[in-house]
């Protein structure tokens, strides 16, 4: 379970975690884990409902069938599932509905987190297994994101790399400044942005760093 976390909103997470899970070899799940700002199933032009939390009502009995009752398929790629987050006044164990997930797939998942450096924020990263960190070339966007290196470390999460988005890029400066390598650098695209053949050629190549290079899903 691999978080992508961030440490402000709108530096392109729920876009990294799309693009990177069409571009995987083999099936995989995204998770929206934000329950304040969900936008996961916009994006991925899905229905809002089910969420994360109706697995958390499912029997363990039929554990793998409530696996594919909140599960809905990504039009761009069917081989992609895609998990709303639950709403911000729903009573779901975030811990425990994430538990019951990887429990019920062999597929790697993904989880788009939260912004920010709040209890909301570090609920996701307790649960990964690493973290991908995703931020902006610029200098609020990458003390945003050292925080969040900062914090999944101070979790026990370890920090496997990140992905700088809307840029070329990838300074030394940058790998220094968070402690992990810099894995991709994903330009800006048009509209829609994960249509764009230079968007998409990065995720590629973020997917077989992740998958060939360093083995992590």
């Amino acid at each position: 379970m691999l978080a992508l976390a961030g440490g402000k909103g709108g530096c392109g997470k729920t876009t990294t975690t799309l693009g990177l899970a069409a571009a995987l070899d083999g099936p995989a799940v995204v998770v929206d884990t934000d329950r304040a700002m969900p936008n996961l199933h916009a994006l991925a032009g899905v229905d809002r409902h089910p969420t994360l939390a109706d697995l958390t009502r499912r029997t363990r009995e039929s554990e793998t069938d409530s696996v594919d009752s909140v599960t809905q398929s990504y039009p761009d790629d069917p081989s992609v599932s895609v998990v709303p987050a639950p709403p911000g006044s729903a009573d779901c164990d975030l811990a425990a509905a994430l538990t019951r997930l990887a429990a019920g797939t062999d597929a790697p998942i993904l989880l788009d987190c939260p912004a920010g450096a709040g209890p909301d924020a570090a609920a996701p990263l307790r649960v990964a297994d690493g973290t991908l960190l995703v931020g902006t070339l610029c200098a609020p966007g990458l003390r945003d994101t050292a925080k969040t290196a900062a914090m999944s470390r101070a979790l026990g999460t370890a920090v496997h790399g990140a992905v700088l988005t809307r840029t070329r890029l990838a300074p030394p400066s940058v790998t220094r400044l968070l402690d992990c390598p810099v894995a991709a650098s994903v330009p800006r695209g048009t509209a829609p942005v994960l249509a764009d053949d230079g968007v998409r050629a990065a995720y590629v190549r973020l997917a077989d760093w992740i998958q060939v290079e360093q083995n992590i899903l």
